[in-house]
């Protein structure tokens, strides 16, 4: 047996051990919006070395799946192009063609369908149509999975935000929102007859900007938050997690599935693009989080209920929508395979860092920085916009790393992102006359310019697969625009 297969094997036989002790389960979200991509065996053996049981990912390309093929680890699959599948033929079509051909060599265990797609019931006056499609196909999918004698092991479920719940101040008083009645019933009596979880997915710091009367240390579950809330039957609620997670569990229990099984299919802390977005506070946020699941103590309405997670997410990604700055910025490890911050990914509260990904070749160390010429404002103001359109400018936002950066320095810091994410071709360095590459390191204080790896480690990437997430190759431009606008502004100012 080769070294390397032993390796595997010794990996293996951890997660499975690791497994059996816990009551909680850990497992990880691996999204590849960005240029730069870890290729996916290193991510199978991060996995593995981590501890790492079960992984979600946004596609069912051949190469991700073969990749994880004898490795054990549990795989959740998950289709974000939902009208790409619209009858009972083309559902077992892509049964056929997606997990056929690995059923018996991977651990494909559930199909996560759409993203959000109860939301715009919520923010188009109740127009439910993108939740009853959503419900259809959900019910097309298991029943070809049934057909093909799979159904027992892969269950089929729709993700659903924390929105979907009703705004209020402690959990008893929560229920689905009556827009959304109707189709969650029906998902719910899906649920019910495939045995499939419901996945409930928040972000902490996302609810505490929306709900200031919450104190910031309340999204940390080492309970030194001053927010205490005493609900019924003596429940008490220190930290976010737990209140946010019976929330969901009161919502099912109006709803007629009190012993709905509950996944929390994302959860995080982002580590820039907002302030208390960092690494200090990512390594906060999880070495309590991660515990108190691993622990199976549960929460206040299901007390000793092993909790199940998925953390969001491996790597940033830098090519993902735009909606809020720090939301490119979930990855626990940076592009080059290198961990930002100090987890344990077993629960166990150990105060070390995850296992480095090995083999990552990174490009040589140079960088692409403004060349000082101001003759022209209007024409470096022009380069600065289009280079933060085409690459990722997040981490000047207010709040983020380099934020404080003066005017050369954030037209460099733009110009290098660009130059980067092209695989430092020199010709995306040109900028009108305006760029050139150096070979020293313009990083300042928090601010890291940084240097990603070899095009070479990007191999079998296919932005038009059938159900990627690669949908979002191109950002929402006018989302983008007025990100863009509002950096801009903050340029002038220095």
């Amino acid at each position: 047996m080769g070294f390397m297969k032993m390796v595997r094997v010794a990996c293996l036989l951890a997660v499975i051990l690791f497994a059996m002790r816990s009551e909680g389960s850990i497992g990880m979200n691996w999204g590849r919006q960005s240029a730069q991509r870890l290729i996916p065996s290193t991510v199978v053996d991060l996995m593995l070395q981590n501890g790492i049981g079960d992984v979600r990912i946004y596609t069912s390309q051949p190469d991700i799946l073969e990749a994880f093929a004898g490795s054990g680890i549990n795989i959740t699959v998950q289709i974000m192009f939902l009208n790409l599948i619209n009858s009972a033929q083309q559902a077992r079509d892509w049964v056929g063609q997606k997990i056929d051909p690995f059923y018996y060599s991977t651990n494909i265990r559930r199909i996560f369908l759409g993203n959000h797609e109860f939301k715009p019931a919520l923010t188009t006056g109740g127009n439910t149509s993108s939740a009853e499609a959503a419900v259809d196909l959900m019910e097309l999918m298991q029943s070809a999975l049934n057909n093909a004698s799979y159904g027992d092991q892969i269950k089929v479920t729709l993700p659903q935000p924390d929105f979907v719940v009703t705004n209020v101040t402690r959990p008893s008083d929560a229920e689905f929102r009556s827009e959304i009645k109707e189709p969650m019933a029906r998902h719910l009596n899906l649920l019910r007859q495939s045995n499939a979880p419901f996945v409930a997915e928040f972000f902490p710091i996302e609810y505490i900007k929306f709900h200031p009367w919450l104190d910031f240390s309340f999204a940390f579950a080492d309970n030194k938050s001053k927010t205490v809330i005493h609900d019924i039957n003596g429940a008490v609620y220190t930290n976010i997690f737990d209140y946010m997670y019976d929330c969901f569990v009161w919502a099912l229990r109006k709803a007629g599935a009190a012993d709905q099984e509950i996944v929390v299919g994302q959860i995080g802390w982002p580590t820039d693009g907002y302030g208390g977005a960092d690494t200090a506070t990512a390594e906060r946020f999880y070495k309590y989080l991660l515990p108190h699941v691993a622990s199976g103590r549960g929460t206040p309405m299901r007390p000793g209920k092993p909790i199940e997670i998925f953390v969001h997410c491996l790597t940033d990604e830098p090519k993902n929508p735009f909606s809020y700055p720090f939301a490119r910025h979930w990855g626990i490890y940076r592009s080059n395979g290198e961990p930002k911050f100090k987890i344990d990914l077993s629960g166990q509260g150990r105060d070390i860092y995850p296992a480095r990904a090995k083999g990552i070749m990174r490009m040589p160390q140079r960088w692409c920085v403004f060349n000082g010429d101001t003759r022209d404002e209007f024409k470096v103001k022009a380069q600065f916009d289009d280079a933060c359109l085409r690459a990722d400018c997040t981490s000047m936002s207010p709040g983020g790393s380099c934020s404080q950066l003066d005017y050369n320095k954030n037209v460099s810091y733009a110009f290098n992102m660009y130059f980067q994410s092209m695989f430092q071709n020199e010709t995306s360095c040109e900028f009108d006359g305006l760029g050139e590459v150096v070979p020293t390191d313009p990083s300042e204080g928090s601010c890291v310019f940084p240097v990603e790896v070899v095009r070479g480690q990007q191999i079998n990437f296919n932005t038009a697969a059938a159900g990627e997430r690669l949908y979002y190759v191109h950002p929402n431009k006018c989302v983008a625009m007025v990100f863009i606008f509002v950096l801009s502004v903050i340029f002038l100012l220095f």
